[in-house]
């Protein structure tokens, strides 16, 4: 059935390149365009149709096959009061199947993130040589700047200092134990 329905998708579009060509010999208007673009597409829906029906098949089949393997692994392995190694690789497969794909989605998220962080440095980059032009322009903004860079410097020795003083009453809290 599979070769029937593929023969017969190769004859429409031996039908359809003929119309193609005997369309070009003549003076082509949009009416026979807009014909031979809707049997162009068709045609390009059986075939995509053809091809997923043809997909959900094989994986029907191979999922059957599975089905079967694994029914007669069980019954092997009622039979001999154990699990047959043949099990033991499938599960070891499916396992190793497993955790390649957590790998893949892990390292795809990692090179998103990759890319988000790029960005904003360079958008962090651009802002910060806008700025520092700015300043350069304007004496105003360069004292803000230098404003901002005080508070800024201010801020971290008050953070370190609160950071040394909790990780020395931690010691200390530690060590009282």
């Amino acid at each position: 059935m599979e070769f029937e329905i593929q023969s017969l998708l190769d004859k429409l579009q031996d039908v359809n390149d003929a119309m193609s060509r005997c369309a070009a010999s003549t003076a082509p208007t949009v009416s026979v365009t807009q014909k031979l673009a809707r049997h162009r597409d068709i045609l390009h829906e059986f075939a995509q149709e053809f091809r997923r029906t043809k997909g959900n098949l094989s994986s029907i089949r191979e999922h059957a096959d599975l089905l079967s393997s694994v029914r007669d692994d069980i019954t092997e392995s009622k039979a001999t009061g154990g699990m047959s190694p043949r099990v033991h690789l499938l599960r070891e497969r499916a396992s190793i199947h497993g955790s390649i794909n957590q790998i893949d989605e892990v390292i795809g998220q990692a090179q998103s993130t990759r890319v988000a962080l790029s960005n904003q440095r360079a958008l962090f980059g651009d802002v910060q040589g806008k700025v520092k032009q700015l300043g350069e322009k304007f004496p105003v903004i360069r004292g803000l700047l230098g404003a901002i860079k005080r508070k800024k410097s201010k801020d971290t020795i008050i953070l370190s200092a609160v950071i040394a003083a909790c990780t020395i009453f931690l010691i200390i809290y530690w060590l009282s134990k």
